[in-house]
């Protein structure tokens, strides 16, 4: 009998209070909240990385084609090697630009990933929970 009552107490406390239904739900719905800000900035960041990448490309074309210009243009030897250092100057200059850009890029999107991530556990700042 001892046993059975131990059982049943247990079973009691075992039991969720249901006035914390509410409180559970609310929980819920702010961890939802969080990870769905953090979908909704993951995408703003992807459609501005895509933006800038997709100009870059297009003044990586505009690029090439003055340099095609130019290079038609010339009259000798000379000509022709200042246009080609120009160029490559140019090109050296675009591709320190396109790594600077690369690492912010990826530096937002660790950050932004990290609190998509985080969003559903407790106690993380993005769901506005504490532990």
């Amino acid at each position: 009998m001892a046993q059975t009552e131990g059982r049943a107490e247990r079973t009691e406390r075992a039991m969720p209070n249901p006035m914390a239904f509410p409180e559970i739900a609310e929980m819920g719905k702010k961890r939802i909240e969080g990870f769905v800000d953090a979908q909704r900035e993951m995408l703003n960041n992807l459609q501005e990385t895509n933006r800038q990448w997709f100009d870059r490309m297009q003044s990586e074309a505009k690029v090439a084609s003055d340099f095609a210009n130019k290079m038609m243009g010339a009259r000798s030897i000379p000509d022709a090697m200042t246009v080609y250092q120009e160029w490559a100057n140019r090109q050296l200059e675009m591709t320190a630009e396109d790594a600077k850009r690369f690492f912010a890029d990826g530096q937002k999107f660790i950050e932004c990933s990290t609190r998509l991530l985080s969003s559903g556990r407790p106690g993380s700042g993005a769901s506005g929970l504490s532990a």
